[in-house]
């Protein structure tokens, strides 16, 4: 572990390394099997819904351990709990591949949900301690490397379609792979209790909060929730939407789904000078727009290429909006330290959980191409929420 007496600097710029890591195995190990979920449907005779049912357990999983996930953080550290959540979803998305019947499939991505809900706070914690290393903001690029970690592991999972690899081989290499990555980092992430590096965290307000704030903190979860219905339906739907819905062969089919992580990492890469410059208000809304319009032309207008343009442009509107709301939540006045951020990333999971199934009912009903419509109201979702959010202004410091 690295010690004290590193000079402050170096210390943090390898942790924000380190904390990248653990960012970049978190996008990429559940993003291995989701290219693989069609074959999974198919071996086990899934209906539409009983996929949605299925594939919501991880988000469910999550969902239920989310109220938990800051206690595990504060007991083990933002640090520690990273490390063995990462390898728990490893292993359970290996654990994913192997499953013979839709409950075991369910049961495993449920547990895994439950890793990935301690996982996602722990690095976001550990990633704004780093922040406040860094006197500015850097968390957007940490998404932006996440985004990475997802095209990765999606591209990964095309490449074991096209060679016929199995699906216990792809994952049990994807999972030994990226545990190994997320233990080679670990040493290199700042150490010790979170408040004890030295380091004030934003002071928090004091008075009591009012109904504005309330009503602030419900915007704020509007926005998170229609980011995380647009990341699901690239995750859970564009593959099989692109293979069934539009004839694509399986190994192309994937495209949607990496260009929505593909335009999404650009977006993140680019947003903290974005919102820099024009503020979060004007980002997400302008944003909002382009995934509105953007999947709906795609969807009005079906073609491969058109669809796999429209999962971009849902990407790339969507990217800042997830980082820009927890943001948010992190600085309403008179609510307790991460009281905000923690009831903002907790109701987040609603959207997760409940976009799979209410896709898959209305697939059932009509066709997956009218359930697809949720991303386009996602994105008008955020155009009409964005006020929460602040205006142009220079970075915080800590």
């Amino acid at each position: 572990m690295a010690t004290g007496g590193i000079d402050p600097v170096v210390r943090a710029k390898r942790a924000r390394v380190a904390v990248a890591a653990m960012f970049l195995t978190n996008g990429a190990i559940f993003a291995n099997l989701v290219p693989r979920f069609p074959e999974l449907k198919t071996d086990l005779a899934m209906t539409n819904t009983e996929y949605g049912i299925a594939v919501a357990a991880f988000p469910t999983g999550a969902l239920v351990a989310g109220l938990a996930a800051g206690a595990v953080v504060r007991r083990l550290t933002s640090a520690r709990a990273t490390l063995v959540c990462t390898v728990g979803i490893a292993v359970m998305v290996f654990a994913a591949s192997v499953s013979t019947t839709p409950v075991l499939l369910a049961a495993a991505l449920f547990v895994g949900g439950v890793f990935d809900s301690v996982t996602d706070v722990a690095q976001n914690a550990h990633g704004l301690r780093v922040q406040r290393a860094y006197g500015r903001s850097i968390i957007n690029s940490l998404h932006a490397i996440w985004s990475v970690g997802a095209v990765l592991g999606g591209a990964m999972g095309a490449a074991a379609i096209a060679l016929h690899l199995s699906l216990p081989l792809h994952l049990g290499i994807s999972a030994v792979v990226f545990a190994a990555v997320a233990c080679v980092a670990y040493p290199f992430l700042l150490t010790g209790p979170d408040s004890d590096d030295g380091l004030a965290a934003e002071p928090a307000a004091v008075g009591r909060p009012g109904w504005r704030v309330y009503a602030a903190l419900g915007a704020l979860v509007v926005l998170a929730t229609a980011g995380a219905v647009v990341e699901d339906a690239g995750s859970s739907w564009a593959t099989l939407y692109l293979r069934d819905g539009l004839g694509t062969p399986g190994a192309l089919a994937v495209s949607g789904y990496v260009a929505l992580l593909g335009a999404q990492f650009v977006g993140r890469l680019a947003g903290d000078r974005l919102v820099d410059r024009f503020g979060e208000r004007a980002v997400a809304s302008v944003g909002g727009a382009v995934a509105a319009a953007g999947m709906g032309l795609a969807l009005a207008f079906p073609s491969v290429a058109g669809t796999i343009v429209g999962f971009a442009a849902a990407g790339f509107g969507m990217a800042t909006v997830i980082p820009a709301a927890f943001h948010g939540a992190d600085r309403l006045p008179g609510l307790r330290p991460g009281a905000g951020l923690t009831a903002v990333v907790w109701l987040m999971r609603v959207g997760f959980v409940a976009a799979p199934p209410v896709v898959g009912l209305i697939a059932d009903a009509t066709s997956l191409r009218v359930g697809l419509l949720l991303v386009p109201a996602a994105g008008l979702a955020v155009v009409a929420a964005a006020g929460v959010l602040s205006g142009r202004r220079p970075p915080a410091r800590s």
